[in-house]
């Protein structure tokens, strides 16, 4: 192999590396949410046949959502609160939100936020988990 071929095939592997981590998670789009000034709740649906997620992040379009608190409600019935007290900018997603007790089946999440600050056009909210 000739050494031009060795140098590009090093920087090709020493580029390509860190990378490997994040594309090793797997984040599956549960649903949306359009939110405006109408209401301060809303609640995604997920089905069982989805499977199973040990975590779960926002994502925001449009306008910042202010949210106060996120409920993970599992299909075994029982629940929990995630704490999000964050002001999430057009755009942006909040940190991972770890589900308690590793993976587990959602059945919905429910988000409470400020709807004051959304004006009329408001904002979409998505929800991802990850596998």
């Amino acid at each position: 192999m000739s050494r031009f071929r060795v140098i590009a095939l090093l920087l090709f592997v020493a580029f390509c590396l860190p990378a490997l981590p994040a594309a090793a998670e797997k984040w599956v789009f549960l649903g949306q949410r359009h939110v405006n000034d109408k209401a301060e709740r809303d609640t995604v649906e997920v089905t069982a046949s989805e499977g199973t997620f040990e975590a779960v992040k926002l994502r925001v379009k449009r306008h910042a959502v202010r949210f106060y608190r996120v409920t993970v409600i599992y299909g075994a019935g029982t629940s929990d609160d995630l704490e999000l007290r964050d002001v999430i900018p057009a755009g942006g997603e909040s940190r991972v939100l770890d589900l308690r007790g590793g993976n587990r089946v959602i059945k919905r999440i429910e988000f409470a936020y400020e709807a004051k600050t959304l004006g009329r056009k408001g904002a979409v909210v998505e929800v991802y988990g990850r596998r």
